[in-house]
């Protein structure tokens, strides 16, 4: 009976000392986007063809991999400095938004994310790195 006493202590202390432990951590839940209507109904004017994605590709290369990764998983070298959660760019819910909602996040950005419209100021060029961001995989 002892022993059964001892038992369910222990248990007792190892689940409040979970539940702090748990509560403590930083939340991943990924926030919703707010985009506006304008952006949702938004199309990509360009074509994603060889010369759109090596400009896009160049663009990503230089301002999106510090911390989105070389091939988007969100795993670059500033990643680790950040308290958002980084997005697989080839994951499922990356590719559910559209073009125009692509463009509002990563150009006007939220948070730790910052906007792009001063460091991209091409509209065109905006573009290709959508069109380069939708290349990626999850595999």
């Amino acid at each position: 009976m002892k022993q059964r006493k001892k038992n369910i202590i222990a248990l007792f202390i190892i689940s409040v000392f979970t539940v702090s432990f748990l509560a403590m951590a930083p939340s991943v839940q990924k926030d919703p986007w707010n985009i506006p209507t304008k952006y949702k109904k938004m199309t990509n004017p360009t074509k994603p063809d060889k010369s759109s994605l090596n400009i896009g590709k160049s663009l990503y290369m230089k301002h999106c991999k510090s911390c989105h990764g070389k091939t988007g998983k969100g795993d670059g070298t500033k990643a680790k400095e950040l308290k958002t959660e980084m997005w697989d760019l080839g994951s499922n819910e990356v590719k559910s938004f559209n073009d125009g909602e692509l463009y509002y996040m990563t150009y006007v950005g939220r948070g730790e994310m910052d906007g792009y419209e001063k460091k991209i100021t091409d509209e065109e060029d905006r573009w290709f790195v959508i069109n380069y961001i939708k290349t990626f995989s999850s595999e």
